[in-house]
């Protein structure tokens, strides 16, 4: 029963995050209230104040789901693959790799991502809960590579410099005339990143 009220859970939170970004990109944020969210993915304010604590907060939610299941597919990557080649599986996955973010994106819906993201308060959301999660990202490089969460900067250079080349292919990604593909973007700063950061050589202090 624990499992199946969990997926529950877990279903209401992605209606809500779905419903969230579907009608700030159709209105504009300012245009957005949370009761409009909650009845878009048919459940009550209070049901949604259970979940999120502002608007803002349910939108970024979806970038942190993303971190933590990058983390997950991390952990699940066979264990004598090359830790960057891991990591790269790891961070595309999440945006659909080999799916329509492997395609360029409509330029209206461009326009509006970059209205959204462009939104101060909404910034400064995403960048709170992108570092929330790092953690677990970095829990993960560690279990990898040998190294203690606790004690080696490695894991959390890593899980960094990652949040940090994501948000410069987004930021990238948004920007490109005419438009780019997603994931390719994403191997793009990977890759780079793997030859500045190599894995550690039997463990790092």
């Amino acid at each position: 029963m624990s499992g199946l009220r969990e997926r529950k859970k877990q279903a209401t939170r992605e209606a809500l995050t779905l419903a969230a970004l579907r009608l700030a990109l159709e209105r504009g944020m300012e245009h957005v209230r949370v009761e409009d969210i909650a009845a878009e993915a048919g459940v009550s304010p209070r049901t949604f104040n259970n979940y999120f604590s502002s608007k803002y907060e349910a939108l970024a939610a979806r970038h942190a789901d993303r971190v933590r299941r990058s983390a997950e597919v991390l952990r699940e990557r066979p264990g004598d693959e090359p830790l960057w080649e891991a990591i790269g599986h790891a961070m595309t996955e999440p945006w659909g790799d080999g799916g329509r973010a492997s395609e360029p994106p409509d330029p209206a819906l461009l326009a509006a991502m970059r209205l959204l993201t462009g939104d101060s308060t909404m910034r400064a959301e995403s960048l709170k809960v992108a570092f929330a999660a790092d953690g677990e990202f970095a829990a993960a490089v560690a279990a990898r590579t040998g190294t203690d969460v606790t004690r080696d900067l490695y894991p959390h250079l890593v899980a960094a410099s990652v949040t940090a080349a994501v948000q410069a292919a987004v930021g990238h990604w948004l920007h490109a005339d005419p438009p780019l593909a997603l994931v390719p973007l994403l191997r793009e700063a990977i890759d780079a990143l793997a030859a500045a950061v190599p894995a550690p050589a039997g463990g790092a202090r």
